[in-house]
C-alpha cells in the first residue's frame, strides 16, 4: 500500500462494520456484492488482491469466490482487521473518508468562505439577490431542500461559471447535505474566477440544527445551464487543463486501451448525467456524474495506481473532475479529448440505455437452481414448513417482505444458517427485489448440503405484481441489519447530524 504499484484492499464486511473501522484506504466491497461490482472495479484478474474482515471466515469464503471468478492473485489478510489494529498501522471510521477528509483540507488550505444558516436566513428574509446551488443528486433533492434552491448536481457546476458572474452583485451560496460537495463546489467556482460564492456551513443539516425548516418534495427539475455559458465553460475547462497540465487522450485511443484488459488497469468514467449517458456513451464507460465521482471516489476505483479517463460531453465536466482527482493524489488522470462529440462526428458508435450487468457467475449457478412461481410459494406456506429467507437489502426487507420470511444478508449465508436451521433437509425458498441475490445464495447452500432449496422466480417484484399480500419491518433478521449506512440527513435525528458534521471536521486533525 506504499508503494506505486497495482493492488486493491477490499474489505468484504457489511457497510456498517467498515462505517464504524477499516484499513485506511480500504474500499468496502461486502462479500454480498462481489459477483455485482468486481469487474468495474477490478476488471484485470492479474491484480493483486486482498481481502479481509474480522475473523477470516467472510473473507475466506470472498477469496474462494473471487479464485472462482478467475481472479489468479487473491490473497486474506492474515488475523484481518484485529491483526492490523495491532500492528498500529492506519485505520479510519466512516464512509468514503478519503474524499471527505479531502474536502476538509481544501476548506482549509484554501479558506473556503462560509455563511451560516442564521445569515442565509437572514438574506432570504430580506430579500437580498440571492442564488442558492444545491451540489446534490437529483434523488436527494428531491426529498428536501433550502428554501427556494436550484438543484445543480456537483459536476454540472462548471457549465454555470458564465451565467454566474453576470451576478456579481448578487450571493452565490453552495450547499450539499453536509460539507464535502459544498465546499469542493465552492472551491471549483472560486478556481474558475468567481468570487461572491460562498459555502452553506454543515449544509442542509446545518440548516435543520439551526431551527429552520426544509423545504419538502420540490418539484423543481435539476436546472439546465444557459447554452452560452455551456459554450464558455468548455474554453475555461481548457485553460484549466493547461495550467494543470492534465493530459489529454483521444476517444479512439481509449477505445484501444480499454481492450487491452491483461495490461494495468484503465477506468472510464463518464460524469455526465444518467439521463445523457443513457441517451449515448462510450462502450464500457462507467457512468458516475461528478460530484458524486470526487465525493465517492473509493467506491468506484479499487484499484490503487491504476489509471483513470474521464468523459462528457465536450470535456469541460470532465477537466474538472481530472483536477480534482490530481488534487487528491491520484497520479495518472486524463481527460477525452473533445468529449464525445469528436467520436460522434467520426461515425463512432455509442451504447444507449443503463445496462444491468449480470452478476459474475451468475448463469454458471442459475442451471442448478430450481425456480418456482409467486403462486406456487404462496400454496407451499400454507401446507408445509417451507421457510422463506429474504437475501436483499435489509432496507428493501424493511419496506416490504414476504409475510413470516426471514431476513438475512448473503454474505453471512453460509456461516449463520446452519446455526439456526441445522437440518440440511429443512426446505427454503430464496427470495430478494429480483431474483439475482437469490440464485447466487442458493448455490451456496446447495455448496454446504442443503437439498430443498428453491428460488422465487423474479423475487419480490414478481411476489408484488402477482397482488400478493407483503409485510413491512425488521423483526425477523437471522444477523444484524448492518449492511446499509445512510446518510443522518436522510434517516437521523439532531444528535446524529451534529456527530456525523463533528466527525468530518476531525478528519484532518486525525
Amino acid at each position: 500500500m506504499a508503494s506505486d504499484s497495482l493492488y486493491a484492499v477490499l474489505d468484504v464486511r457489511e457497510r456498517g462494520e467498515f462505517n464504524v473501522l477499516q484499513i485506511a484506504n480500504a474500499t468496502s466491497v461486502p462479500r454480498s456484492h462481489i459477483e455485482f461490482r468486481i469487474a468495474e472495479l477490478v476488471p484485470n484478474r492479474k491484480i493483486p488482491i486482498v481481502v479481509y474482515d474480522d475473523d477470516g471466515r467472510r473473507a475466506g469464503l470472498a477469496a474462494a469466490t473471487l479464485s472462482s471468478l478467475g481472479y489468479l492473485n487473491v490473497a486474506v489478510l492474515d488475523g484481518g482487521l484485529p491483526s492490523w489494529q495491532q500492528a498500529r498501522l492506519p485505520t479510519a471510521g466512516g464512509v468514503n473518508v478519503p474524499s471527505k477528509a479531502f474536502g476538509e483540507r481544501v476548506h482549509q488550505g484554501r479558506g473556503i468562505p462560509e455563511i451560516s444558516p442564521e445569515e442565509l436566513k437572514s438574506l432570504r428574509d430580506n430579500a437580498d439577490e440571492l442564488i442558492i446551488l444545491d451540489m446534490r443528486t437529483p434523488e436527494e433533492f428531491g426529498r428536501f431542500c433550502i428554501p427556494g434552491a436550484i438543484n445543480v448536481p456537483g459536476g454540472d457546476v462548471v457549465l454555470w461559471v458564465e451565467e454566474l458572474k453576470r451576478k456579481r452583485e448578487g450571493s452565490i451560496i453552495i450547499n450539499c447535505a453536509g460539507r464535502t460537495r459544498s465546499i469542493v463546489g465552492t472551491a471549483g467556482l472560486r478556481r474558475l474566477g468567481l468570487d461572491n460564492v460562498r459555502a452553506l456551513r454543515n449544509g442542509t443539516m446545518g440548516w435543520v440544527l439551526a431551527g429552520f425548516e426544509l423545504e419538502s418534495k420540490p418539484a423543481r427539475l435539476a436546472a439546465v445551464a444557459p447554452e452560452a455559458s455551456r459554450e464558455r465553460a468548455t474554453a475555461l475547462a481548457l485553460q484549466l487543463a493547461e495550467d494543470e497540465k492534465i493530459p489529454f487522450i483521444s476517444a479512439r485511443d481509449v477505445m484501444s486501451v480499454r481492450k487491452e484488459i491483461d495490461s494495468g488497469v484503465t477506468y472510464l468514467i463518464d460524469v455526465r448525467s444518467e439521463n445523457e449517458y443513457r441517451a449515448g456513451h462510450l462502450p464500457g464507460a462507467l457512468n458516475v456524474p461528478g460530484g458524486q465521482a470526487v465525493q465517492r471516489a473509493d467506491d468506484f476505483v479499487a484499484v490503487r495506481n491504476g489509471k483513470i479517463i474521464f468523459v462528457s460531453a465536450t470535456s469541460a465536466r470532465a477537466v474538472m473532475a481530472a483536477y480534482w482527482y490530481r488534487q487528491m493524489g491520484f497520479p495518472d488522470v486524463a481527460v477525452v479529448q473533445g468529449g464525445l462529440r469528436p467520436w460522434k462526428e467520426s461515425g463512432g458508435s455509442l451504447a444507449r440505455g443503463v445496462s444491468r450487468a449480470e452478476p459474475m457467475g451468475y448463469q454458471a449457478a442459475a442451471k442448478f437452481v430450481r425456480f418456482i412461481d409467486a403462486d406456487v410459494l404462496e400454496e407451499k406456506m400454507q401446507q408445509s414448513r417451507t421457510v422463506v429467507l429474504d437475501v436483499g437489502t435489509s432496507l428493501e426487507f424493511e419496506a416490504a417482505h414476504v409475510p413470516g420470511s426471514y431476513w438475512i444478508s448473503r454474505s453471512w449465508i453460509e456461516i449463520k444458517l446452519p446455526e439456526r436451521f441445522s437440518d440440511r433437509s429443512q426446505a427454503f425458498v430464496l427470495t430478494c427485489r429480483d431474483d439475482r441475490n437469490a440464485v447466487l445464495a442458493a448455490q451456496a447452500l446447495r455448496g454446504i448440503g442443503y437439498t430443498e432449496v428453491a428460488v422465487l422466480r423474479g423475487g419480490m417484484r414478481a411476489w408484488v405484481k402477482n397482488r400478493h399480500r407483503t409485510e413491512p419491518g425488521l423483526e425477523r433478521c437471522l444477523v444484524e441489519a448492518n449492511d446499509v449506512v445512510l446518510s443522518p440527513s436522510i434517516r437521523g435525528g439532531k444528535e446524529d447530524m451534529q456527530r456525523y458534521l463533528n466527525w468530518e471536521v476531525e478528519l484532518t486533525r486525525r
